[in-house]
């Protein structure tokens, strides 16, 4: 058995790093904040799929190695399988995880809510919105670290994420030609 973190320990800095880059550095500028954070991810998604693939053949072609993401990958860093894995044949893949960790445990600061929040019924939509563009903060690390995973596996592509249904995410990958 190698080497492991405690899974509380990488939450705490996976939130640390999101709250640092988007609410102390980056704190008027939410795009340099996530391409930051994009950026860490991948460079942790490198060394991850270095590690991962150390003693094993290439892969033959995009679906094979989208099935180690989904499958081996996945479950190294998360204890469990990618739950669907989609794709149009044509460059577009399309990762659903129905309880993505990192996202089980996210808590919204009631503060952000409006002033008016007293009321009984739905959030204002500025608050959701807040919310939400909170929420997708942590979703570009672990895009970030896709990404990087099928750049060391000879894929160049990017990266994006769907929360439409938390917890459950989607993480589509669209391949470069």
């Amino acid at each position: 058995m190698g080497r492991e973190v405690a899974e509380s320990c990488v939450d705490g800095i996976v939130m640390e790093m999101v709250s640092a880059y988007s609410d102390r550095f980056y704190a008027t500028k939410p795009e340099l904040a996530a391409r930051r954070i994009e950026a860490i991810g991948y460079q942790v998604g490198l060394q991850l799929s270095e590690r991962y693939t150390m003693e094993r053949p290439r892969f033959t072609d995009n679906l094979e190695a989208i099935k180690f993401i989904c499958k081996e990958f996945w479950s190294e860093l998360f204890k469990k399988q990618i739950d669907n894995l989609k794709t149009n044949h044509k460059g577009t893949f399309v990762l659903q995880d129905n309880q993505f960790r990192w996202l089980t445990r996210i808590s919204i600061d009631q503060s952000l809510e409006s002033p008016d929040s007293a009321q009984v019924g739905p959030p204002s939509l500025a608050a959701d919105s807040q919310a939400a563009q909170s929420t997708s903060m942590h979703l570009y690390f672990p895009c970030g670290i896709i990404r990087g995973a099928l750049t060391n596996l000879g894929i160049p592509c990017a990266v994006s994420a769907d929360i439409s249904n938390l917890p459950a995410c989607s993480f589509v990958i669209r391949i470069k030609a």
